[in-house]
């Protein structure tokens, strides 16, 4: 089991910076800490081993960068590798429906799937491979990664000063944080369903 508060320590805010990037622009990226490194990340910076606005910085820099990077392979590779008729993974229908899906919901699927673990990794690829204007993903990924830069280590940092000793519940903060985070997919999910019948 990987020591986060250790880790975050050593590898400090470029350490940070090249996680989050990785995590929101490499499709190999989702497997990577993202909501607990941020947590993480506050509870560090409210007893004073990192600074609350150097994280946030470092964050939002690898968020905004890195979705761009996903963007830009789904844009470049995205249709030769969605083409491919016997796909089971990658069908062309599923670009059809990504776009469709990214017209009706862009700003806010957008934005939401910064919040969602996994999601957030596959978001911008997609938009790429929707084809989705850069500017408009831009403008919602300025957004969605500002959003998740500031609140979550600013929910890290409060809970960190409220709780003593909380670096040692990480996991049960972050487990809480996942589930709250993936109730909106879920109604939606359930809304779509509904929808169909």
């Amino acid at each position: 089991m990987v020591d986060l508060p250790q880790l975050l320590l050593s590898v400090s805010y470029l350490g940070i910076f090249a996680i989050v990037f990785a995590e929101s622009g490499l499709l190999i990226g989702f497997f990577l800490p993202g909501d607990s490194l941020l947590i993480t990340a506050g509870i560090l910076a409210q007893q004073g081993s990192l600074h609350l606005a150097g994280v946030m910085l470092a964050v939002a820099l690898g968020a905004v960068i890195g979705d761009s990077t996903g963007y830009f392979i789904g844009r470049r590779f995205g249709p030769a590798v969605f083409s491919r008729p016997d796909s089971r993974l990658f069908r062309p229908e599923y670009v059809e429906r990504t776009q469709a899906f990214f017209e009706r919901y862009g700003a806010l699927s957008l934005i939401l799937a910064r919040f969602v673990p996994v999601v957030r990794t596959v978001a911008p690829t997609l938009a790429g491979v929707g084809k989705m204007p850069y500017a408009r993903f831009l403008t919602y990924n300025v957004v969605g990664g500002l959003l998740w830069a500031i609140s979550v280590p600013l929910l890290g940092f409060w809970l960190g000063g409220l709780i003593p000793h909380l670096d040692r519940y990480i996991l049960l903060v972050v487990g809480v944080a996942v589930v709250l985070s993936l109730i909106p997919v879920g109604l939606e999910l359930r809304k779509l369903r509904a929808g169909r019948r």
